[in-house]
């Protein structure tokens, strides 16, 4: 697989990553085979690995599970929250960031965190703070790059100008292009990786969801507007357009979300996570699919016909379940 990179410091990564949030919640796989499909990723050719402190026992799982390759792979984690549950509350203190640091460094079985994310903005905390205590851990040597997840780009702005980032990570796909506003304007002007999560849209963008679909209780996109009935229903002009262009292309639908991702800007790193060997390949193989610059223009002229209708989270908790 070809690499990319992030940031000026050149961090350098697979063009498709993987996320292993997926592998530590309700319906993950059990533990030997999750170590089984992160290990599998890497023999298929992805380097870069996507965890967090949120994910319950992620950083454990692969910390074990990538122990093997060493310096050969490059593991994101993220700090920002405090305690070990799911419903714990925002904290980028810098004696929290520490902690986090010196806990994520154990759980990964690593020496230094590659690259280290404030996993959500903490309105008690400046930002500046926020990069100048992770300046300091990069100069005592247990973090090697600095990124932000889900920032704006004021904060981006001000981050930078104490500590260069090296990444960014936000939601970005067909099925979610707020992005395109202006924070992928700003990172292209400062040099900076742009590091996307659920680039398949949670599955819409795969044709195999639609409005009759029934998710199981615990699904996160149960809590999702976005995956409405109604909305899915609205929403499926989205899809009908993934798959008649994958039909053209001889592809899947979702191969074709991830090529007309990492066609948008050189410095994107998509990465979708699944339990499933299959789904792995397919996404590998879909990093392999060139779009033409006319079929880029023709996917983007139907795009700008399609109105997404949803909310991606119910109204007031975003921090509390974003990803």
């Amino acid at each position: 697989m070809e690499s990319r990179k992030l940031g000026k410091a050149g961090l350098e990564v697979s063009a498709l990553g993987y996320g292993c949030m997926g592998l530590s919640f309700p319906g993950a796989p059990e533990k030997r085979e999750s170590i089984e499909i992160i290990r599998s990723a890497y023999e298929r050719g992805i380097t870069f690995f996507d965890t967090a402190q949120r994910y319950g026992d992620n950083e454990l799982l692969v910390g074990e599970a990538l122990a093997p390759f060493g310096d050969k792979v490059k593991i994101a984690t993220k700090f920002g929250f405090k305690g070990g549950a799911l419903d714990f509350k925002i904290d980028s203190s810098p004696a929290n960031i520490r902690a986090s640091a010196e806990a994520s460094l154990e759980r990964l079985q690593v020496d230094c965190i590659d690259l280290f994310y404030q996993h959500r903005m903490d309105p008690d905390v400046p930002i500046e703070d926020v990069a100048g205590t992770v300046k300091d851990l990069i100069q005592e040597g247990k973090v090697k790059h600095f990124g932000l997840s889900e920032p704006d780009s004021t904060a981006i702005r001000k981050a930078h100008g104490v500590l260069p980032i090296t990444a960014v990570q936000s939601e970005y796909s067909m099925f979610y292009r707020e992005p395109e506003k202006d924070i992928i304007a700003t990172l292209e002007e400062l040099g900076i990786g742009f590091v996307t999560f659920s680039p398949l849209g949670k599955g819409f963008l795969t044709g195999a969801i639609t409005a009759d679909t029934k998710f199981e209780e615990k699904d996160a996109r149960t809590m999702s507007p976005r995956f409405d009935k109604e909305n899915r229903k609205t929403n499926q002009g989205l899809v009908d357009l993934v798959v008649s262009v994958a039909k053209d292309k001889e592809v899947t639908p979702a191969q074709i979300a991830l090529a007309w991702l990492l066609a948008q800007k050189p410095f994107i790193v998509p990465i979708p996570g699944t339990s499933k060997i299959h789904r792995l390949q397919e996404n590998i193989a879909g990093a392999e699919v060139s779009l033409s610059t006319d079929e880029l223009i023709k996917i983007n002229m139907a795009l700008e016909k399609i109105k997404i209708v949803g909310d991606r989270y119910p109204t007031g908790i975003q921090n509390k379940i974003g990803k």
